[in-house]
């Protein structure tokens, strides 16, 4: 995993960094940047929705467990759960926001130098 970061933080260095005032380059640049914030958003994405996944089914099972064992706190329980979960997808819509950000509303757009 530790190699796969590494790469991809190797590619993005080459597509900050470089500076240049040939119009031909500067739309290269754009393109790395578009091709890198769509791959940022689709992992991100992906890894925030899997762990969403994750914690919610981890709640869901602690819930049914502690129903199981004392019936009488279900309902307790229950609202418990669903103020979790409601937290959990919270997280996972952070995420999504982002995303869209770095898709539509590119920050880092901005700091290719124009052509002179």
């Amino acid at each position: 995993m530790k190699k796969i970061f590494f790469l991809l933080l190797a590619f993005a260095a080459v597509a900050f960094a470089a500076e240049t005032n040939n119009l031909v380059e500067q739309e290269a640049m754009n393109t790395w940047i578009k091709a890198f914030s769509v791959l940022a958003a689709g992992l991100g994405l992906g890894v925030a929705a899997l762990g969403g996944a994750i914690g919610m089914g981890s709640t869901a099972a602690a819930t049914i467990a502690g129903t199981a064992r004392n019936p009488g706190l279900a309902g307790k329980l229950m609202t418990t759960m669903f103020i979790a979960l409601a937290m959990i997808e919270a997280q996972v819509i952070y995420a999504l926001v982002i995303a869209l950000i770095a898709l539509y509303a590119n920050p880092f757009i901005k700091f290719i130098p124009a052509a002179s």
